[in-house]
């Protein structure tokens, strides 16, 4: 049976018979949260490291692939089996999309950052307004919303300046302008922002997953849109990390 776009099994309640089933010691319900959960952290943080060298030298490529993300997440939509991660996929290739413009032909311009990440944004919007493909929805809101708190910390630490150098410059010269980065970073203004937003971006993340509990209909939208959130943090630590070893 085709699903898309009328029944959407994730948000279905589990049957008496599934919730008594386990897998490995883990209940049915909890593994399907938690697997979404950790497919939205994937989804974020290692597809980044892939798209950052292909769209440098391959945009077009990068671009084209994101016809590829959209036609399998259609092969995995027909199937209830697979919805769930047609669903995400379909999400995620709204991130690659806009990731593929702005890093492949806007990358020096940080100003156009954020318009560029939400131009699939009015999709997911009239998705979860109409209650489908609510897992890849809030996923992409997720996604989203990350980006726009990590441009927030790089207009508040004032950090626009290394952004454009960085992106016109050799790498050779590279290093000079991330230890500059960095030094603004480890201020007191920088600390205590990243600090504040750091805890925004905890409690925008957690605050879903407080609310769910077992034997519930499992809203995985929501362990989608905390993944999302999440993982920012974590790739934002990695790209620190980066700096401080240049």
């Amino acid at each position: 049976m085709f699903y898309y776009p009328f029944t959407d099994p994730t948000v279905e309640a589990l049957g008496d018979r599934e919730r008594s089933l386990s897998f490995l010691g883990w209940n049915i319900e909890l593994s399907r949260r938690w697997l979404t959960f950790w497919a939205a952290v994937f989804l974020v943080s290692v597809p980044v490291f892939i798209e950052a060298p292909l769209v440098r030298y391959f945009p077009g490529l990068s671009l084209l692939l994101t016809g590829f993300w959209v036609g399998l997440s259609a092969v995995l939509l027909v199937r209830r089996q697979t919805w769930l991660w047609g669903d995400l996929l379909l999400g995620f290739a709204g991130s690659w999309l806009a990731g593929s413009l702005y890093w492949g032909w806007f990358r020096a311009e940080p100003l156009w950052h954020l318009p560029i990440e939400a131009i699939a944004l009015p999709l997911p919007i009239w998705c979860i307004c109409q209650r489908r493909l609510l897992v890849g929805s809030w996923f992409a809101v997720g996604s989203l919303f990350g980006t726009a708190i990590t441009d927030l910390y790089f207009y508040l630490v004032h950090l626009i300046p290394n952004w454009r150098a960085l992106m016109q410059v050799e790498p050779d010269f590279v290093a000079p302008i991330l230890h500059e980065a960095i030094a603004r970073v480890h201020t007191p203004w920088g600390i205590g922002w990243a600090a504040t937003l750091a805890t925004l971006l905890f409690s925008a993340g957690f605050l879903p997953l407080y609310s769910e509990r077992v034997g519930d209909p499992p809203r995985l939208h929501r362990w989608a849109f905390s993944g999302a959130v999440l993982s920012t943090i974590l790739v934002d630590l990695l790209f620190w990390l980066a700096g401080l070893a240049a």
